[in-house]
C-alpha cells in the first residue's frame, strides 16, 4: 500500500512540473479510467466462475458475489480477506468446476489486496482487545520464575487453562477466575512467597517425581545423568532451607507389584549436583551378601519361595538416603551403572507396552519408578539462595531502618511485577501486609507477607490496559509504551517485561521503530523467547498434543515414552532454529534438516545417532524426513490409535498451515461406510471415496483428502 500511495505522489509531483494543473486532471483521469478498466475485468472473472454458486438464490457459504460492490471492497475487507485465502490456496473453485489460470486468480489476488490496503490507509482499523487478561498457568510460573528467580512446577498448585478461538490457551475471552480458581492462586502465592523468601516449613512437605510407566530404561535418559549409565531418573528440585532431607526411590514393578531386574546384580547411585551420595547393589548374590538383594527362585512371581517372594516386594524399602543440603533448586539424579556384557541366554525380543506391563521374570533391566524427597527434619537457618539475592536489595541494620528498607525492597519487586511505575498507594498497600507479618515473622515474615499479597494483586494476576478517557467509540489510539512492553513480552517471553524494557517504556523510547526493533531482536536471543515455541508454536502447530497422543499398544509395541518425548522435542528444536537462524518461512516446509537423538534416529532409520543428545542432522534433497511435515509428532496427532486419518491430516494442513479452515460439517452428516460391506473389505481410500458421492460432504472432504492422502505413506 505505501509503494501505491507513493507512486500516486510521484505522479502529481512530475504533473505539477511538467504538465500544470490541466496535465495533473488528464493523468488522473487516465488512472481513474484505468481503475474502472480493472474492476470491470475483475467483476467479469467473478461472473464466470464464482457467481454460479455464490448468487442471491443459492447463498453458497452466505456469499452473493452477484449483489458485492467491487468498487468498496474496502467497506467489507473481512469477507474478501477471506475470499482471499480459498484463492490462494486454490481451494476456489471448487475442485471439478471450470477455473481460470493460476495467472489469473494471482491477479485477482494482488487487486483485491491492493484494494483493501488503499482503504486502510485513510481508515485504519486495528481492532480492539479484551481489557482484563488473566495470566495463564504457563504465564504465571514464567513470571514468578523472572520476578522472584524461583523455579516452581505450578501444574500442581493450578489447574489446566480452558482453550479458546483456535486452540490457545491464552485467549482473554476464555481466561475467566471463579472463586474456587482464585483460592488456588492464593494458595500458590503463599507457598511461592515462602519458598522465595526461604522461610522453614511449618511441617517437612513430600515431593514425588516419577518415571511414565511405559519408558524404556535401557540406555542413557538424560543430559543430567552421567556417561555410562543406564535407565533412571533426573529432577530438578527446590530445596526450602538449608537442613537434612531423606530421598527415598521406589523401582519399577509389574502390574503384580514385582521389580524387574533381580536375577543379576545391579548398581544404582543416587546423586546430588553431580556427586554420589551413595550407591545401592540390587539384585544377584553380591546384593543379598551387601543386605541388599537376593536371587529369586521362579522369575520372581508368586509361584516363587515365600521368603524371597516377601524380599522382593519389600527391595527398594532399603533405597534411602539421609543427606543435607543448602537451600536452592539442586539436580537430584539417579542412574544405573550400564552393563556391558551380558550372560549367555536365548535372546529376547524388547519388553514394551503392555509386555512390559504384565512381564514378571526377574531378567533384563531394572528401572527406577519414582523419587520423593522429604524434609527438612533439621533445618540451620536462613542462607543466601538465588531468591533472596533477588528480593533483598537492602538489608536494615536496625529496627528503625526496617521499614525504608522494606519500603525500597516493595516498590522495586512492584514496578516489576505490576508492569509499570509504581504508586505511593501500590506501595503503601504492600507495607501495610509487611507490618502485619513482621509482628508475627519479623522482617523476614513481613516480607514474606507481602510478596504474598503481591503476587495475589489483580495488577499482577491481570493484564489490564486502559483507553484513553476521552476517546469516542471506533476510534483508534496508540498504545501505551508500558502496554507495548506487556504485550511484547508475554508474546515473546510468555512472561513479564524485564528491566531493560520497562525503562524504555519510561523513557517514552518504545515505540520509537529503531528502539523497538533493536529490543525484539534482544528479547529473541534470550534463552526465554524458547517460550514462543513451546507455547505459541506448540498450540499453533498442536506439538502439545504429542503427550495426549496414545497408539494403539498392540499394533505398535516400539512406541514408548521416550519416542514420544523426542517426537515433541524434535518439532520444538526445529522451530528454535527457524526462528534463531532468520529462516524462511517456507523453510518450514522444505528444510533438509531436522533434530533426532538416539532413539528417535532409530526409529526413522537414520544411522550413527548415538545417546541421548538431540543434534541436528542433514538430509539429501527429497528425503521425506526434512522440514514439518516430515516430522512424526505432527503424524501422530493427526491419526487414530490404530490407523492413520487422512482427514485430520488434510484438516490440519488446511487449517493450521494455509491457513485455510475447512466448512464445518453439516448436522448429521452420515459416517463413512463400514469397512466391511457385501463381503468384501473397503480400504480407507474407497471408503472416502464413496463418502464424497454424497455432494453435502464433498464440500468439506474434496478440499480435505488429497491432502491426507499425500501422508499415506507414514504410519500413525
Amino acid at each position: 500500500m505505501l509503494v501505491w500511495k507513493m507512486y500516486v505522489r510521484i505522479v502529481c509531483w512530475l504533473a505539477v512540473l511538467t504538465l500544470g494543473s490541466a496535465g495533473i486532471s488528464a493523468e488522473l483521469q487516465q488512472y481513474s479510467e484505468s481503475a474502472e478498466q480493472q474492476t470491470r475485468t475483475q467483476r467479469a472473472l467473478l461472473d464466470q466462475y464464482c457467481v454460479t454458486c455464490h448468487n442471491q438464490q443459492l447463498r453458497t457459504a452466505d456469499l452473493t458475489f452477484d449483489t458485492m460492490d467491487l468498487s468498496q471492497v474496502g467497506s467489507d475487507a473481512e469477507t474478501w480477506e477471506k475470499v482471499i485465502r480459498k484463492l490462494r490456496a486454490r481451494a476456489m473453485p471448487p475442485f471439478g468446476h471450470p477455473r481460470p489460470e493460476h495467472e489469473v486468480i494471482g491477479q485477482l489476488v494482488s487487486w483485491l489486496e491492493e484494494r483493501i490496503d488503499h482503504a486502510t490507509v485513510g481508515n485504519p482499523n486495528p481492532g480492539r482487545t479484551e481489557a482484563i487478561h488473566r495470566l495463564n498457568r504457563a504465564e504465571y510460573a514464567n513470571a514468578v520464575r523472572d520476578l522472584l528467580a524461583l523455579e516452581v512446577d505450578i501444574t500442581d498448585w493450578l489447574p489446566a487453562d480452558d482453550a479458546g478461538r483456535g486452540g490457545f490457551d491464552n485467549t482473554a475471552g476464555v481466561l475467566s477466575v471463579s472463586p474456587a480458581l482464585f483460592d488456588r492462586y492464593l494458595s500458590a502465592a503463599r507457598r511461592v512467597s515462602w519458598l522465595a523468601v526461604g522461610l522453614p516449613p511449618v511441617t517437612p512437605t513430600v515431593d514425588t517425581y516419577r518415571n511414565p510407566k511405559d519408558l524404556a530404561q535401557d540406555n542413557r535418559l538424560s543430559q543430567d545423568l552421567p556417561f555410562g549409565s543406564q535407565g533412571g531418573l533426573a529432577v530438578r528440585h527446590h530445596f526450602p532451607v538449608d537442613g537434612e532431607y531423606v530421598l527415598q526411590v521406589a523401582l519399577q514393578r509389574n502390574y503384580v507389584e514385582y521389580p524387574r531386574g533381580l536375577e543379576d546384580e545391579h548398581r544404582l547411585d543416587v546423586r546430588l549436583d553431580g556427586s554420589n551420595l551413595k550407591r545401592f547393589y540390587i539384585g544377584g548374590d553380591a546384593g543379598r551378601s551387601k543386605g541388599a538383594a537376593a536371587p529369586l527362585s521362579f522369575a520372581g512371581n508368586i509361584y516363587g519361595d515365600p521368603e524371597w517372594e516377601h524380599w522382593a516386594l519389600h527391595v527398594d524399602d532399603e533405597i534411602r538416603v539421609r543427606f543435607t543440603t543448602t537451600a536452592g533448586l539442586h539436580a537430584i539424579g539417579l542412574s544405573f551403572v550400564r552393563q556391558h556384557v551380558v550372560d549367555e541366554e536365548i535372546p529376547q525380543p524388547l519388553q514394551t507396552a503392555i509386555a512390559l506391563a504384565v512381564n514378571e521374570t526377574p531378567h533384563g533391566y531394572p528401572g527406577v519408578d519414582s523419587v520423593t524427597i522429604a524434609g527438612p527434619y533439621t533445618s540451620s537457618g536462613l542462607t543466601d539462595t538465588a531468591s533472596r539475592e533477588r528480593i533483598f536489595v537492602c538489608q536494615p541494620m536496625s529496627v528503625a531502618g526496617e521499614e525504608p528498607c522494606a519500603r525500597k525492597i516493595l516498590s522495586t519487586m512492584a514496578r516489576r511485577a505490576y508492569r509499570r511505575p509504581t504508586s505511593e498507594n501500590d506501595v503503601n498497600t504492600l507495607l501495610e501486609f509487611f507490618r502485619s507479618g513482621r509482628e508475627s515473622g519479623g522482617f523476614n515474615g513481613g516480607i514474606q507477607l507481602a510478596i504474598e499479597r503481591l503476587l495475589a494483586d489483580p495488577d499482577f494476576l491481570f493484564r489490564i490496559e486502559g483507553e484513553p478517557v476521552d476517546m469516542s467509540p471506533g476510534d483508534s489510539y496508540r498504545l501505551g509504551d508500558f502496554e507495548l512492553a506487556s504485550r511484547l513480552s508475554f508474546f515473546l517471553w510468555s512472561s513479564i517485561p524485564d528491566d531493560e524494557l520497562l525503562d524504555a517504556a519510561e523513557a517514552g523510547q518504545l515505540g520509537l521503530p529503531l528502539v523497538l526493533e533493536k529490543q525484539v531482536r534482544r528479547m529473541l536471543d534470550d534463552p526465554r523467547a524458547n517460550a514462543l515455541v513451546e507455547n505459541f508454536a506448540g498450540q499453533w502447530l498442536l506439538l502439545r498434543n504429542v503427550r495426549q497422543a496414545f497408539p494403539d499398544p498392540v499394533l505398535y509395541p516400539e512406541f514408548d515414552e521416550g519416542l514420544r518425548a523426542a517426537l515433541a522435542r524434535e518439532s520444538e528444536l526445529f522451530i528454535q532454529s527457524q526462528l534463531r537462524e532468520d529462516r524462511s518461512v517456507i523453510d518450514l516446509l522444505s528444510a533438509n534438516y531436522t533434530f533426532v537423538n538416539e532413539r528417535l534416529a532409530r526409529h526413522y532409520g537414520i544411522p550413527d545417532v548415538y545417546g541421548s543428545r538431540f543434534r541436528r542432522v542433514d538430509f539429501d534433497a527429497g528425503h521425506p524426513r526434512g522440514g514439518l511435515l516430515g516430522q512424526g509428532g505432527m503424524h501422530l496427532v493427526t491419526s487414530h490409535p490404530d490407523r492413520t486419518s487422512p482427514v485430520l491430516r488434510g484438516k490440519w494442513l488446511l487449517e493450521n498451515v494455509l491457513g485455510t479452515p475447512p466448512p464445518p460439517p453439516p448436522p448429521n452428516v452420515p459416517a463413512l461406510p463400514p469397512r466391511r460391506a457385501d463381503g468384501k473389505v473397503m480400504s480407507v481410500r474407497e471408503r472416502l471415496e464413496q463418502h464424497r458421492t454424497n455432494p453435502v460432504c464433498a464440500g468439506c472432504h474434496a478440499p480435505m483428502d488429497p491432502l491426507g492422502f499425500a501422508f499415506e505413506h507414514f504410519d500413525p
